[in-house]
């Protein structure tokens, strides 16, 4: 049973070196090429795929991990106290619903990128792009919020 312990330990340790090796072969790999851009040759990074790949798994393991740990908490707290379960759904509600607000915030109109030909630059990808980033600004603005809640709040109960 100890050696159970000893697996979420080794897993982030694990993750942490393989990123510190991507990170490192994505800026010390070399150049695949240059791109002239306004006059100016800007470099390709030779592992900029790997780099965006490692990027794709590590949210799709925080999304899945997440999901797992909400879905947990919430058929735990529906058999203990439904009041929280209850509070649980409602902040996966408000999550939902934020995600939605972001996908019309969105813009599905084509984004001009120095140097890229394809047409994954306009449509469902232009959007999604537009509501990660709008998603991120809302998520940062509420841990603002909530710090400078939490510091208040914390000096309050003193």
């Amino acid at each position: 049973m100890k050696n159970y312990k000893l697996i979420p330990k080794i897993t982030l340790w694990s993750l942490l070196a393989l990123g510190i090796v991507v990170i490192i072969m994505f800026f010390a790999g070399g150049s695949n090429g240059s791109l002239e851009v306004a006059g100016d040759f800007l470099d390709i990074p030779r592992f900029s795929d790997l780099f965006l790949v490692w990027n794709y798994i590590l949210l799709g393991l925080a999304v899945l991990i997440t999901l797992c740990i909400v879905i947990v908490e919430f058929t735990r707290n529906w058999k203990n106290d439904r009041r929280k379960a209850i509070t649980t759904l409602c902040v996966v509600i408000g999550f939902i619903a934020l995600a939605c607000v972001c996908w019309f915030l969105g813009s599905p109109e084509k984004i001009n990128i120095i140097g890229y030909e394809g047409t994954d630059n306009q449509g469902f990808w232009a959007q999604l792009s537009d509501a990660v980033i709008f998603a991120c600004y809302f998520l940062v603005c509420g841990t603002i919020i909530a710090m400078i809640w939490g510091a208040i709040h914390t000096r309050r109960l003193k």
